[in-house]
């Protein structure tokens, strides 16, 4: 009996800990739209930066993070790192060119949003983009043979009809249109469109992957990021 409450109290902790990822994830994918947005339509002397040197920036970041973390697995053992990162990846060639697919489309994605974010606003684009949530749904039933339900189904349908209401005509767009002078709306729609399906698809393909095999996550992220340096450079 006296176990019960602690048993709670994991749950409960356990669930406030879901929220709060939860919170923290909208937050940070919030900010870094209104942040690339901004960055890529500050006025300002000079030429804008390259959005391939930011995409290769955030792939040799990603890289030092997961070394960090499988690095931290191996109780902080240089020895033992080097022997994890050459008997998973070096050791094992035809488990690491498996992710060789989507680190390219993924590297394609990364572009593609900063083409996107450059020519559409940041509601537009935010909106827009939830229709990976469609692809993803679609990639799952046909390469994963999963299940949707009903609300499931209701719930792609309600994104699709949301996703159509922003890009119908309004007043405001043609205030909109002047702010984005600069680039082409329609080539941001085309970006963020193609972006969806080859986030959907690659993302889809990283599950199977994680799921067929017994390598960590960090692993394989470590494998796609070392598919994914080279079309970035």
């Amino acid at each position: 009996m006296e176990r019960l409450p602690v048993a709670n109290e994991d749950k409960t902790m356990s669930a406030n800990l879901k929220y709060l990822s939860l919170g923290i994830l909208a937050f940070q994918t919030t900010s870094l739209v209104l942040t690339m947005r901004y960055s890529r339509t500050l006025k300002e002397e000079g030429p804008r930066y390259l959005s391939s040197t930011a995409v290769v920036v955030a792939e040799l970041l990603k890289i030092m993070a997961c070394i960090l973390l499988v690095y931290k697995d191996s109780k902080y053992s240089p020895r033992a790192l080097n022997r994890v990162l050459h008997d998973e990846i070096l050791n094992k060639p035809m488990e690491t060119l498996k992710l060789a697919i989507p680190s390219g489309i993924y590297t394609l994605q990364n572009n593609l949003l900063y083409v996107a974010l450059s020519n559409l606003d940041a509601a537009t684009y935010q909106v827009t983009y939830q229709l990976k949530i469609l692809t993803t749904a679609l990639f799952s039933v046909s390469m994963l043979s999963k299940k949707l339900g009903v609300y499931q189904w209701l719930s792609l349908v309600i994104l699709m009809t949301g996703v159509a209401f922003v890009q119908w005509p309004s007043d405001s767009q043609e205030l909109n249109s002047k702010e984005l002078s600069a680039g082409s709306q329609f080539v941001g729609l085309m970006a963020v469109l193609i972006a969806c399906f080859s986030s959907g698809f690659a993302g889809v393909y990283f599950e199977k992957i994680l799921k067929e095999t017994k390598q960590s996550v960090w692993i394989r992220n470590i494998q796609l990021v070392s598919f994914s340096l080279e079309p970035s450079l």
